[in-house]
C-alpha cells in the first residue's frame, strides 16, 4: 500500500515529493507524521486514441516481448462501477491505474498504459500524478472512413456496429487530431490508417523507448 504511511500508518495520497537525491531515489514525505519514504521515481506513458485505432494489437504485440517498459492493457480493471458518479465516476478508473503503474514502477520499470480515455485532461491533474518523473502521451488515430469500416468488421457482440457508437469514435478520434498540441496536451499522433500493423508497433515502441531514455 504505497499511499499508507510506514510509520503512522495514515492513508494519504497528497504526500510532498523531494526529487532523487544522490542515491537515485525520491522521496514522498507523509503530512500526517513526516516520515520519508524513499521511492523510484520513473516516467509513466500513456497510449489512448478511439476504438479500432490500433491499441489493443500493438499492447499484445508488446507484452511479453518488450524490455523498455512494463506494457499493460487499460481495460483489465475496468468495471461497470465507473461508470456511477456515486462511485466517484470515471476519475477513480484513473486514480486506480495510476496507484498500480507506480507500485509496479517499484521493480525498476516505467509503465506503459493502452486505454482510450487516458489523454492529458483525465491524467496531469490527478492527485498520483505526482509520483512520476514526466507523463508522456501518444495517440492512434485513424482516418474517419477507415475507421468505420474496422468498426463494422468487428464481431456483432462487441456492440460497434451501431451508427451512434461509430459517430461517438470519429468525433473523438477527430478531438485528439485537432487538439492534440493545445493547451499544453502534448500528445504525439500515430497515423494507423495506411500503415500495417508491424509498421504500428515499431512506431509505438521506438516512441515508448524515446519517452524512457529522455527521461
Amino acid at each position: 500500500m504505497f499511499n499508507v504511511c510506514y510509520a503512522c500508518g495514515m492513508y494519504r495520497v497528497d504526500k510532498e515529493i523531494e526529487p532523487a537525491d544522490s542515491t537515485g531515489f525520491s522521496w514522498a514525505i507523509c503530512p500526517e507524521c513526516g516520515h520519508k519514504h524513499e521511492f523510484i521515481q520513473l516516467p509513466v506513458m500513456f497510449v489512448c486514441g478511439p476504438s479500432c485505432a490500433g491499441k489493443s494489437t500493438v499492447a499484445q504485440a508488446l507484452m511479453g516481448n518488450f524490455d523498455a517498459a512494463v506494457v499493460l492493457d487499460g481495460d483489465i480493471l475496468w468495471r461497470d462501477e465507473f461508470v456511477s458518479e456515486e462511485n466517484g465516476g470515471v476519475k477513480g478508473f484513473f486514480d486506480t491505474w495510476l496507484r498500480v503503474a507506480k507500485n509496479v514502477g517499484q521493480a525498476g520499470k516505467p509503465v506503459v498504459i493502452f486505454n482510450a480515455g487516458m489523454i492529458p485532461d483525465n491524467m496531469i491533474e490527478n492527485e498520483e500524478a505526482c509520483y512520476f518523473s514526466s507523463m508522456h502521451f501518444l495517440a492512434l488515430v485513424c482516418e474517419g472512413d477507415e475507421l468505420e469500416r474496422r468498426l463494422k468488421a468487428r464481431p456483432a457482440w462487441r456492440g460497434t456496429h451501431d451508427p451512434a457508437f461509430i459517430n461517438q469514435q470519429i468525433e473523438f478520434n477527430n478531438w485528439i487530431v485537432e487538439n492534440s498540441q493545445k493547451d499544453g496536451r502534448n500528445i504525439t499522433l500515430i497515423d494507423s490508417s495506411s500503415i500495417d500493423e508491424s509498421a504500428t508497433i515499431t512506431q509505438v515502441s521506438d516512441w515508448i523507448r524515446a519517452c524512457v531514455d529522455n527521461s
